[in-house]
């Protein structure tokens, strides 16, 4: 039996019952693609159904604003992707009709939509046979046919992508595309594959050269940089003050405290003594606790924080900084980075 149809056959017996496998619907499709970008189906499973059962449909979505949907995305990380979503519904509304679009090229215009997504919604909607290369078909094509191109190098892109489409069951690309996907996360795993048992271990090229650890071939990921936040916490009776990032950074549109980044963690003495600190809270401030410093590791940066708490005895330029204070029972409805989030749950309760 050739490769894909030995993948296909194991698929139709072994494939997980998934909500986004029993629709045409390139909305849904769309929806379940974006959510699971770098999130494990278990993680993004519960997320999925919150959306879909928020914003049934396309019109929906595109009727809400930028913060429900970043507050719904909480958790999730990578929010870049909500924002992005939030774009492509008014597109659609607006270019479209509301009809989401199924084909390849119409795809690919669409905010944060990129070949492999549109490759997916494309042949899961509308059986156009454009080959979905993610991790998992990476890592099958190259242990399989023994293919030593970097996977995350634009030349190793394009070879497995080549690969993919000269592979893909061109009478049903979508099922072809979901059986490679399904075989690389469940039997050709990253580590511990379940060589014995597989269907294609008689013709797989890593096996019989004893290079399943080897194979597929990546190119080392740069070390993340670094970054020192040094949070002011402030209460004042039943509310709290926060800060909405709108630079083009990390987190943008999230709530988080006030923040004064640095080289370097702060001693408390070195921190209230900044010429911005004292612009923002005066010279004479009450300092109720210090915690920390915390870690929170993003793909390319990895965020060292601490949270000092304060009181305020004289608040100076806050509006022209930006800041506001908020009701802490409107904190469940706001968007914050896990960070923030992680530290009020343990503050505040």
């Amino acid at each position: 039996m050739h490769f894909i149809e030995e993948i296909i056959a194991w698929y139709l017996i072994n494939k997980r019952d998934l909500p986004w496998r029993n629709t045409r619907d390139p909305y849904i499709i769309w929806l379940s693609e974006i959510i699971l970008q770098q999130t494990r189906v278990e993680q993004g499973l519960p997320y999925f159904e919150r959306f879909l059962d928020r914003y049934p449909t396309i019109a929906h979505f595109a009727a809400a604003n930028e913060d429900e949907i970043l507050n719904l995305w909480q958790g999730l990380g990578y929010y870049s992707r909500g924002r992005n979503m939030h774009k492509t519904s008014k597109i659609v509304m607006e270019e479209y009709g509301g009809y989401f679009p199924n084909r390849y090229d119409d795809l690919l215009k669409l905010k944060g939509v990129g070949e492999y997504t549109a490759a997916a919604i494309s042949s899961f909607s509308a059986g156009e046979a454009k080959a979905v290369v993610d991790g998992n078909v990476f890592r099958l094509l190259s242990r399989f046919f023994g293919l030593r191109d970097v996977i995350n190098s634009p030349q190793g892109k394009r070879a497995f992508t080549e690969l993919a489409n000269e592979v893909i069951n061109k009478h049903d690309p979508g099922t072809s595309n979901q059986a490679m996907m399904e075989f690389g996360a469940k039997v050709c795993k990253p580590r511990n594959p379940d060589c014995i048992v597989c269907p294609l271990n008689q013709q797989c090229f890593a096996l019989r050269n004893d290079m399943i650890t080897v194979l597929p071939v990546k190119k080392k990921a740069q070390r993340p940089r670094p970054r020192y936040f040094n949070y002011i916490v402030v209460l004042s009776r039943d509310s709290i003050l926060l800060s909405k990032r709108r630079a083009k950074d990390i987190w943008e549109n999230l709530y988080e405290f006030p923040l004064f980044e640095s080289d370097k963690i702060l001693d408390v003495i070195e921190l209230i003594g900044r010429p911005d600190f004292v612009s923002a809270f005066g010279e004479e401030v009450t300092i109720l606790s210090v915690h920390g410093p915390a870690k929170h590791q993003l793909s390319h940066q990895t965020i060292h924080a601490q949270f000092v708490v304060i009181e305020a005895h004289k608040l100076q330029n806050v509006d022209q900084m930006g800041w506001h204070f908020v009701a802490l029972d409107e904190l469940p409805n706001i968007a914050q980075p896990k960070i923030i989030f992680s530290f009020l749950r343990n503050f505040l309760h």
